[in-house]
């Protein structure tokens, strides 16, 4: 999917937050990856900061034990070597001036000109650093960051992030992280759309009687919930990942695949977003917040019993939603996720409408169903179109027909190993290439939508309502679409 670029390459990546998490479990494995494949510049040099303190071996350590977990394969090749001995540590405390100079002079030690700086950190020092950045002369013409999610809390929050980013670096040197998009599944939806004559004639309310996406977690919140619990799904899931998988399925067909093509036909679509009131919230929105249950066989305890006191967080929310244009118009779009729930599980479900008359007999047409599409993104990525068909056997009846699944698995049509999201974004990033990354309109167009949402409820004054860990949510999600004549897809 994403297109060549003329932006010169990154030639050394610095990574804030290098002892974290989601750098060990993901970041460095997908760099190690890169660098088995050959696909990583050309001895890149990696600088690795965080507060604590240790030294480059330490670090180097570190490293490699997460990378024998995570990346056993470029372990096993050298190339996880190969990108250690590249790999240097600097304790750097972000708030401190003289801490940034000090990473100045390390990055000049390398021969870093072109840095790519990882920020992989609470947003709430997204601000300190680049203002850091900038006093110390390291955010030159040719530097790019990249930026996990979320930006900000609300539109507010995340316009002063945005503002105080621009100040040091231009936009199209600004990499907005979401995972979702390094997906393979997820870059498919461009190719399934848009390769095939099949599916995009068919792609609008004429033929589509609703979409359903689904974000399902099985685990709790857990040690988060200080940073969950100012989120919340809405916060954490809704205005960004389930946001992006929206755009991806309802926007318009891009002139081409350069960055700014697609990103602004996903704005589009969230411009299109039908805004929700207090007048229609509670018709439209469900909230709720899982309670003490069982998972995976074991009992485990609510929201409130890990946090230690009541709230008023959502851990849930169900939406029907609507895109007000000319493609999708009639056709609601039901947004669901949750933590707790009974299977990890992140899809994209078209349901086709039925055909509009039948030709077959009494049972047969009994028998029939409409077709639907199903785009699993987790545990698994495949695609599965379910068709009619004749049923197989002889009768003297007249025809039977039944639903049979058209399988498309990658697992099945690629045996090779699965690649991490983060393997195309880092490489994408340090190339310049932005198609797959974030743009500050998108960002600013979802949470707006979602501040709307979040400003209904609170004016109604409504707790979540609560729902058994190991469920599949409050009661409240299931009249959502049922009272439509429709169900959510749980198989």
């Amino acid at each position: 999917m994403p297109q060549q670029t003329t932006s010169p390459i990154s030639d050394g990546l610095v990574y804030f937050g290098a002892g974290g998490d989601l750098a060990l479990r993901m970041l460095f494995p997908s760099l190690a990856y890169l660098e088995m494949n050959g696909l990583l510049p050309t001895d890149l040099p990696v600088i690795g900061v965080s507060r604590t303190v240790m030294d480059d071996n330490a670090f180097r350590r570190l490293v490699r034990e997460a990378l024998e977990d995570r990346a056993p394969e470029a372990v096993a090749s050298g190339a996880a070597d190969q990108l250690l001995a590249r790999t240097h540590y600097l304790p750097v405390d972000a708030t401190k001036p003289a801490d940034i100079q000090r990473l100045g002079r390390k990055m000049a030690e390398l021969g870093i000109q072109r840095p790519l700086y990882y920020l992989s950190v609470s947003p709430s020092l997204y601000c300190v650093i680049c203002q850091g950045l900038l006093a110390a002369g390291l955010t030159g013409d040719h530097a790019r960051v990249a930026m996990e999610k979320p930006i900000g809390k609300d539109l507010a929050s995340s316009r002063i992030i945005n503002d105080t980013v621009a100040s040091a670096f231009n936009e199209d040197r600004v990499f907005r992280i979401d995972h979702y998009l390094g997906k393979e599944t997820v870059q498919n939806l461009i190719a399934l759309r848009f390769a095939n004559t099949l599916f995009e004639p068919l792609w609008n309310n004429l033929t589509i009687d609703h979409v359903q996406i689904t974000i399902a977690e099985t685990q709790g919140v857990g040690e988060r919930w200080p940073y969950y619990d100012e989120y919340g799904a809405m916060g954490d899931m809704v205005q960004n990942h389930m946001m992006q998988l929206l755009c991806l399925v309802a926007m318009e067909p891009p002139s081409d695949l350069r960055p700014d093509s697609v990103r602004n036909e996903k704005v589009k679509v969230l411009r299109s977003l039908r805004r929700i009131t207090r007048a229609d919230v509670q018709g439209s929105v469900v909230r709720g917040q899982y309670g003490s249950g069982m998972a995976g066989g074991k009992g485990v305890p609510g929201y409130a019993e890990e946090k230690g006191s009541s709230s008023e967080t959502e851990t849930f929310v169900a939406i029907q939603a609507h895109i007000d244009n000319w493609r999708w118009a009639g056709v609601p779009f039901f947004l669901r996720t949750g933590k707790r729930l009974p299977d990890r599980d992140t899809e994209i479900f078209i349901q086709f409408k039925p055909v509009p008359h039948s030709i077959f007999s009494d049972q047969s047409r009994q028998d029939l169903a409409p077709n639907n599409l199903l785009i699993r993104l987790q545990p698994e990525e495949d695609i599965v179109l379910r068709l009619m068909n004749q049923a197989p056997g002889l009768s003297l009846e007249e025809m039977r027909l039944e639903s049979l699944p058209l399988s498309l698995s990658l697992k099945k049509a690629h045996a090779s190993r699965r690649r991490i999201a983060y393997e195309r974004l880092l490489l994408d990033a340090l190339h310049g290439n932005s198609t797959l990354f974030v743009r500050r309109d998108e960002i600013e167009e979802a949470w707006e939508w979602v501040d709307g949402v979040n400003d209904a409820w609170r004016r109604l004054g409504l707790a979540p309502k609560p729902y058994p860990a190991g469920s599949w949510g409050p009661a409240g999600a299931f009249a959502l679409i049922e009272r439509t004549g429709r169900a959510w897809h749980d198989d």
